[in-house]
């Protein structure tokens, strides 16, 4: 068999998990976190990992992961959220031989390359009814689209690079209660310079931007979680779900609880 997904999905943690034996893994694993923060092992040391950092491993790599509170912050939330596939087959190896790849790499979340990571988890879950041909497909469709996003930098799209760290910045804390101030402190400017180079690199407010995160965030949890409503609105960082509703009516022209009834019938 050219290409084999052996198990892929969504995984979101509010509680503390560890994978801390250090085995040696068997299979191909790419690990893509989109929301929170964690621990993994990478290149012989534990690294803070942070929404967009991907992760690429191969058969014989350890593997260690550790999804804790924040040492100075011990009663935090936790909220970590990640795609992830195990995979092997010919094609793989192939692939992975025809040029270095970075274990860990920071890369845009870019919606069309969720989708297509929804669109193969979608497909193993028909188990029975898998069509293992498309998976093969899809995994590989993945597997080129992770390369080129790991080979792109954002420093590509003329962006100064403290912009990009602040977006990243909002794109970790999102979910949770941050500060403009924060974001400034984070990367040395004043708030007044922070705001008018966020806006001047995105075109939009960090608090426009950080809405986006959230709004994303939850529509991620309506698809791949079995939380309430209302659970999704305090985990994405919602104050109260009413906020959530008229924020959710606003940018996508439904209720909540309709787009994800329509969501489950597709």
């Amino acid at each position: 068999m050219e290409t084999e997904v052996l198990t892929c999905g969504y995984s979101f943690h509010m509680e503390p998990f560890n994978v801390s034996n250090k085995f040696q893994l068997n299979f191909y694993l790419f690990r893509l976190q989109t929301e929170g923060t964690c621990e993994v092992l990478v290149d012989g040391r534990m690294q803070r990992i942070e929404a967009g950092h991907l992760l690429l491993f191969q058969p014989g790599d350890p593997y260690e992961l550790r999804i804790e509170h924040e040492l100075d912050q011990p009663n935090s939330k936790i909220a970590s959220g990640d795609y992830y596939v195990f995979c092997k087959g010919a094609w793989i190896d192939a692939w992975w031989k025809r040029s270095l790849k970075q274990t860990c790499t920071r890369i845009d979340l870019d919606a069309r390359l969720i989708s297509l990571w929804r669109q193969l988890i979608l497909e193993k879950r028909r188990m029975e009814e898998e069509n293992q041909e498309l998976s093969g497909f899809l995994l590989q469709a993945l597997c080129l689209y992770v390369e080129r996003a790991a080979t792109e930098t954002v420093s590509l799209q003329g962006r100064p690079f403290t912009g990009t760290r602040m977006k990243r910045f909002i794109e970790a804390q999102a979910t949770a209660t941050f500060k403009v101030d924060d974001v400034a402190n984070h990367v040395g400017l004043s708030v007044s310079r922070a705001v008018h180079l966020f806006k001047e690199c995105f075109g939009k407010t960090m608090i426009q931007y950080a809405l986006e995160v959230r709004l994303s965030s939850a529509v991620e949890r309506m698809h791949d979680s079995s939380m309430s409503l209302e659970q999704i609105a305090l985990s994405c960082g919602f104050g109260s779900y009413p906020y959530f509703h008229r924020a959710f009516k606003h940018r996508f022209g439904t209720s909540p609880k309709l787009f994800r009834q329509n969501a489950q019938q597709n």
